[in-house]
């Protein structure tokens, strides 16, 4: 009597229970590690925005709200510049003050990195995320 070799319906349940347990701890992880990410691609973009700024007032006397063309002429790719720049995450606002020179940059969060707080930067380099010194 020939004996057929292959996988029982128990052990099948006890891989997929273990895969099951190592999703449950990956994802989570995973999900923060994007978040980050996109973050961090936020706080470039607003520190480029500064920069740029800071070029545009020795330039013309003042700050301007207007970040894409006619303004400070930032583009980058997966952002859509105009008078603010936007992408799924982040949608990235300035506001300047006309005396003294002021202006203060806002990313605030929507889509998938919410809960992750709004970020913003001034023209003196202090920052905040969610009401909290520091990113």
């Amino acid at each position: 009597m020939k004996q057929l070799r292959g996988i029982t319906i128990v052990e099948l349940l006890i891989v997929m229970t273990i895969v099951g347990i190592l999703t449950a701890i990956a994802f989570p992880s995973y999900e923060a590690y994007l978040k980050r990410g996109r973050r961090a691609d936020a706080q470039t973009l607003m520190m480029d925005i500064a920069t740029k700024e800071q070029q545009y007032l020795l330039d013309a006397r003042q700050y301007t709200a207007t970040i894409g063309a006619g303004g400070l002429g930032i583009s980058t790719s997966g952002w859509t510049c105009a008078a603010t720049c936007t992408n799924l995450f982040y949608t990235i606002t300035v506001v300047p003050a006309a005396a003294p020179p002021t202006f203060t940059i806002t990313a605030a969060v929507q889509g998938p990195q919410v809960g992750d707080g709004n970020l913003t930067l001034d023209h003196q380099g202090n920052r905040t995320r969610d009401g909290k010194a520091g990113w």
